[in-house]
Formats: C-alpha cells, sequence, structure tokens
C-alpha cells in the first residue's frame, strides 16, 4: 500500500505538466544553493581582506602597503588604493578637462565609481535568490492544483470517492505545495543573510575610501576620533 503513494508515485504518475514543475523547483533550489554557497564564500574571502586594511596603514610606504593588501583578483582594498593613487597622479600630469574640479572632487569621484563596481559585483546573484524565494510557493502551488485536478478526475472516473481513495491522491498533490515552500525559505534566508554582509562589505569599503581620500589630499588619514593621524607620506613614482 504504501508503495502506491509518496514522492516516486507521484513522479510516475504525473503528467508532463506535474514533472516539468518538479524539475522546475529542483533547478531553482540548486541555483539557490550555489549562489548561497558561492556569494557566502565571497564574503569570508572579502572579510578577511578586510582586516589587512590596518596592516596598510602601518607600512613603509605605499608600495609595501599594496603588497600588504594582496593582489589576488578580486581585490576591492587594492582596487581602492591603485584607483586612488591613479587619480591623483592623472590630476596633476597634464591640463585636461577634469582641472575645473579641484583635487578632492576628483579623487572623491574615481574613489566612488570603485567603490559602486565594486557594490554591483556584491549584489550579482542575489537578484536569483529573490526571484526564487518569491516565486517558488507559487510554482509548487500550481503543480498541487494541478496534481488535485487529476486526483478529482481520476476519483469521478473511478465512480468511487471513498476516503481511501480520495486522500492519496491528494495529498501526493499537496506534497508540490510542500516542496515550494522547502525551495523558497532558504532562499529568503539565504538573501537576507547575504544582504547584511554585502552592508558589512561596503561599509568598509566606505571607510577605507575615506582614509585614502584623507591621505593623498592631506597626507594624513582620519583617526576614529576625527582628527588627522599621521601616516607614511606617499612616495612618488
Amino acid at each position: 500500500m504504501e508503495a502506491q503513494f509518496g514522492l516516486v508515485h507521484l513522479w510516475q504518475q504525473g503528467d508532463l505538466v506535474t514533472k516539468a514543475v518538479a524539475l522546475l523547483l529542483l533547478g531553482m533550489s540548486l541555483a539557490s544553493w550555489i549562489v548561497i554557497f558561492t556569494k557566502a564564500l565571497d564574503l569570508r574571502r572579502w572579510s578577511r581582506q578586510a582586516r589587512r586594511t590596518e596592516a596598510f596603514w602601518h607600512s613603509p610606504d605605499f608600495a609595501a602597503g599594496l603588497d600588504t593588501l594582496g593582489n589576488e583578483p578580486g581585490n576591492f582594498y587594492r582596487a581602492l588604493a591603485v584607483e586612488g593613487r591613479e587619480a591623483c597622479a592623472h590630476h596633476h600630469a597634464q591640463p585636461q578637462l577634469h582641472d575645473s574640479l579641484d583635487m578632492s572632487d576628483w579623487l572623491t569621484r574615481a574613489l566612488r565609481n570603485t567603490i559602486d563596481e565594486a557594490t554591483a559585483r556584491l549584489q550579482s546573484g542575489l537578484a536569483v535568490l529573490a526571484s526564487v524565494g518569491s516565486t517558488a510557493p507559487f510554482i509548487g502551488l500550481f503543480g498541487t492544483v494541478w496534481g488535485i485536478y487529476h486526483a478529482l478526475l481520476a476519483v469521478s472516473a473511478a465512480g468511487s470517492a471513498t476516503i481511501d481513495k480520495v486522500a492519496g491522491p491528494i495529498g501526493e498533490a499537496l506534497v508540490m505545495t510542500a516542496l515550494g515552500l522547502a525551495v523558497a525559505i532558504p532562499a529568503v534566508l539565504g538573501y537576507n543573510a547575504l544582504v547584511r554582509g554585502n552592508k558589512g562589505i561596503v561599509m568598509k569599503l566606505n571607510r577605507f575610501a575615506h582614509d585614502l581620500h584623507a591621505y593623498f589630499v592631506t597626507g594624513a588619514r582620519v583617526s576614529a576620533n576625527g582628527s588627522p593621524s599621521k601616516v607614511v607620506p606617499l612616495k612618488k613614482g
């Protein structure tokens, strides 16, 4: 009797629509977990990079500071430091249209562009989780409605509406709703956790960019209490 019900029986007895819904939910679940694990590893790596920024300010010169930050691909903090140095050098290189901006505004624009690019990379993949979290329950509900419809047709054709004839097929159809929720809940929780982690990374990037701005403009890093804290002067070249 137990072999006549369950997921295996639902798959064997399901039509094309039922199987398509099940496969779609499976694909959405796999995509969600891939995004969650990938972005979680990225957040761990970027958090580890953020811890190197304090060592950057204790380096003997700017080149040594860049080495302290590391040179692995996707290092936002190194990208900020390099962009600030290049923007500072470019502003003084030769007369151009950007000379209408003072050094502070030009540097702010360059650092902001780098932070915007980093933010876009941080947010990549979150649309997948948001889409799965919002649509998976309805896809599962559609599978349930479709399954109940066919279960009732089968009961009507059999001419028997006893509880043992109705409970099994309808119970199997309700499994689709449960599958939809099982796909959506991890996606929503993962989305919220990643958004919170991304905010922390962006906050650290803004803080580092603020210190870099003060360094390139005044030659001093802004300390925690707001007063300038002297750092190693930037060496030319």
